[in-house]
Parts: C-alpha cells; structure tokens; sequence
C-alpha cells in the first residue's frame, strides 16, 4: 500500500514536470494544485470538517470525503479574527484548511515533510500568510503550513466543554499533524521524519505539542522560534494592563473566564454560546491557551522541569532585541523618563531602582529603548536561556539568536526607537511574507540562505550543520545569526542572565 501511493506521488511530480496542473489524491480525495516547474502548491486543502454549529468547541472531526478533482489553486478562508499587525479580519468559522509546497523535480526518496504553525498572539493569523518557496527549494522539503481556531473560537473554555476547554486551537494543530502521516507521502513526503516549526504563537503552540501526550509519534523533530517554553512577563511588561503571567492559563482559570463572559454576553450556556453569531465573538477578550486537559496536562515549563515531553531533536532561538516590537505598539511614544520609571514600578515594585540603574536610558539609546531592553532579556532572553538548558537535559539540543539589527521592520518604529532585531524579525529570511514590503540586501540575502539551509538540514538529520556552513554547536551555546557575522556567543552573558537571576 506505501509503494503504490509513494508511486503515485512520483507520477504526479513528473506530470508537473511536463508543465500541467498536479493532481493528487488525499484520503479525502483528489485535489489539483499549481505547478510553475520549479515547484507545485496545493491551497486550501481541508483537513478537518468546518467546526461550526454543534463542532463549534469541539475537537474537530474528519471532512466529508469527496470525488471530483478539488482545485487547490488559492487559499481557504483565515479563521474568525479582527484587525490584526497588516493582517486582514475575517468572520468565518469554516477555515480548517492547510497549504503543501515541494519542489516539482522527482526525488529518488521521499523528501522531509516541515508543518509550520503561524504566529498572532493566537488571535491572528494564517499558515497562507507564509510562502515557504525558497525554503522547499533551497532545503528540498515539503512544507506544510496550517490554520488553526484562534481566540475565543480556539481556547474559549466553560465547565460544560470539560476536559477540553480552552484546547480546541491546539487539536486542530494535531488533527494537521495527522493530515500529514496518512497523506505525505502523496506529496512526496516523509510521515516519518516530520519537522514542526513556529513562530511567536506558533513557537508556543510547538511547546504545547512537544509535551502533549497526543501529540506523541506525530513530530520527529522541533523547531521553537521567539517562544520559550518557560516564557513569563511582569505587569505591564507584554503591554499596558496585561498583569503578569504567561502564555498558558489552568483550565479552571479559563473555564472560570469563559463562564464569566458567556454571562456578560446574555448566556446561561454553551449551546446559547453556539448560536452567537461570529461577529459577536469575534475579539471577546474570554479565552486563553489552558493547560490542565486531556490534550496539555500539564503547563509546557512543568513539563519540561520533569522531562515530560517528546525526546526529539530541537532547534531553538530568540532574536537580539524581541521586546522592541511590543514596546513600539505601546501607547504615547515618545516615551519620557517618567514614563519609563512608572512602567518599571508597575513591572518590579521595589525592585524597580535596582532595573533602572541596570539599564539607564542613557546607556541604552532613550527610556523606550532602554525598557525595551529590560523586556527583551527579562521576558525572552533569560527564559530562552531555562528552555534550552531543560531540553538539553533530555535531548540534543541546538540554539540560536538572530542578530541582524539591520532586518526590515514589521512595524513602523516610533520616535525615540530603533527596531533593531526585533521580534519576528527572522520571519522574511525563511519565507516570503503576504502584504510585508521589506527587502532584504544582498548580504542579507545570503544570510537568509544559509539560516534555510540550516533549517533544513535540521529538518534531515537533526542537526543544522552542513557543507560550507558555519559550524553550529550544540546547547549550551548559542549559534549569533547576523549577515557576515554567524558565531557562537553567550547567551546568558548577551542578555544579563546573572542580574535577572538574583532579582
């Protein structure tokens, strides 16, 4: 059975080759993509049936399976969101699509299958956000990018939905997982060397399905970007009046939110819940990643702290300065000097001065610069540094820091800031993003290349070294990414890991 669907994923290559659209058969059916002779796509390909109605928080179930060619020519829907950073709404629940690039020219084996999760604040986003043709070329792999349920729609949880509150987002990550083990190798792929990969969220949402017992068999390898497992924020520190926490929430926690703001939106219940259209949910601040379910028992840094995760090989990094995206959105910039020492008070409370005389604003470029700084070690660089040393423990373990200062903005830099490194700054090294105007140089250029091929030969072998690549060692040091200047550095020295420890 194997030999006869790999065959077919060879012929359908060759039919590529000969410049017609691709046809291949899922389990679902046959879809038909775009082949440009370089390599093919396949868009908005359903991996799940839509979650409406009564699937509306619910683990989400196989699609109707149908016969004629499917064309697979353009992206399905994004899934149900507001206005997000260059990103466009959307109202629409029926969004459980994924997308498939490979390179068109025959492989002699099948080729290692990468799934990427997008990021968004898991409120934003979608896997058609990302075109990852350099990457299948470059690294000649598969690339997977998926859609998954996002705020109240994804991880809105109430005592009536049980075990699975507040976790409806990160099964559609896994029911994407399994999409790929029944249909890789129609594609040309591996199921069993498959790479999951993400960024911001999607870097979360990787720590998630590494320590998810569910998850066990579907990833082989991981790759964790700008998302420690370990990742934790002062008040204030993320943004103005979001209190201190992290990523993920108990289940109790959430169910008690979502209960609370089911009341607020007139209704006793989940099926009166169901029945509230899209536009009444959309951006109801109800909802939070919970662990404490079937699918995440426990919060990913516990499970890191016990060695409860996935024993698989994993590349993991932050970039230099990540916070300076966040500080840039925050409201009245320029920042004062009053304004930087209030937010420190929020943040530390007596501890405060200890913080400022650490990082002064005029050793740092201005007090917006300066508290940016604070943030990026404290809530990124320091927690990088826990992940790695907790993963290393069980498995081989590879880090990284993106450090060209000079990458294109995602954002607009307001008075008194430099972007630098920012948080998502790697993204257009690795992909082509939807709607991003920035160009890369050539310098950066072959950066970008060479941060592919690491990527990908990671996504072989397990190990991003490669011919001509800079040597890359393992955790406990840190591979500094920058055009003209890849090294190893001292990422607990880089971002004060000593002071943040005593504090």
């Amino acid at each position: 059975m194997a030999l006869s669907v790999l065959t077919f994923g060879a012929l359908t290559t060759t039919v590529a080759e000969a410049g017609e659209s691709p046809i291949v058969r899922t389990d679902s059916g046959p879809v038909r993509g775009v082949s440009t002779g370089e390599y093919r796509s396949f868009q908005g390909i359903p991996f799940a049936a839509p979650p409406v109605g009564d699937l509306r928080w619910a683990p989400p179930q196989r699609p109707a399976p149908w016969t004629a060619v499917r064309d697979a020519s353009a992206p399905g829907p994004r899934c149900a969101q507001g206005p997000g950073l260059d990103a466009a709404p959307s109202d629409d629940e029926d969004c459980l699509y994924l997308n498939v690039i490979s390179p068109a020219k025959p492989a002699h084996k099948p080729r290692p299958v990468m799934v990427w999760v997008h990021g968004g604040s898991f409120t934003s986003g979608a896997g058609s956000d990302y075109d990852f043709k350099r990457m299948a070329l470059g690294g000649d792999v598969v690339v997977v990018t998926v859609n998954y349920r996002l705020g109240v729609f994804g991880f809105f949880g109430h005592p009536e939905l049980g075990r699975d509150s507040g976790s409806f987002g990160f099964h559609d990550q896994q029911a994407a997982l399994r999409w790929v083990q029944r249909n890789a190798r129609a594609f040309g792929g591996d199921p069993r060397n498959v790479t999951l990969f993400g960024e911001s969220a999607g870097a979360m949402s990787t720590c998630v399905q590494l320590t998810s017992p569910s998850a066990a068999g579907l990833v082989h390898r991981a790759i964790i970007q700008s998302g420690p497992c370990t990742l934790t924020w002062p008040d204030g520190g993320f943004f103005p009046g979001v209190p201190a926490g992290s990523p993920y929430l108990s289940r109790a926690d959430v169910e008690a939110m979502g209960a609370e703001g089911a009341k607020k939106l007139g209704c006793a219940d989940v099926a009166c819940m169901r029945r509230l259209p899209v536009k009444d949910l959309v951006g109801q601040p109800i909802a939070a990643p919970a662990f404490g379910t079937g699918l995440l028992p426990e919060h990913p840094a516990e499970a890191l702290k016990a060695g409860l995760f996935a024993r698989v090989p994993v590349l993991t990094g932050v970039t230099r300065d990540e916070a300076r995206l966040f500080i840039a959105l925050f409201p009245g910039h320029p920042f004062t000097e009053e304004r930087y020492q209030e937010l420190l008070r929020t943040a530390f409370g007596e501890k405060a001065p200890l913080v400022a005389a650490r990082y002064p604003s005029a050793r740092h470029g201005g007090p917006a610069m300066a508290f940016a700084d604070a943030m990026t070690d404290r809530i990124w660089g320091c927690p990088q540094v826990g992940t790695e040393r907790l993963l290393r423990e069980h498995t081989r373990t590879f880090g990284y820091e993106f450090a060209d200062r000079d990458a294109p903005p995602l954002v607009p830099a307001p008075p008194g800031m430099r972007l630098g490194a920012a948080h998502g700054g790697e993204l257009a090294y690795l992909s082509d993003l939807t709607g991003f105007p920035g160009k890369l140089t050539p310098p950066q250029q072959e950066l970008a290349a060479r941060m592919i091929q690491y990527w990908t030969a990671f996504a072989r072998t397990g190990d991003p070294n490669g011919e001509e690549l800079p040597k890359w060692r393992p955790s406990p040091r840190t591979q500094s990414l920058a055009p003209g200047e890849i090294r190893p550095v001292d990422l607990a020295a880089v971002h004060d890991c000593g002071f943040w420890a005593g504090l």
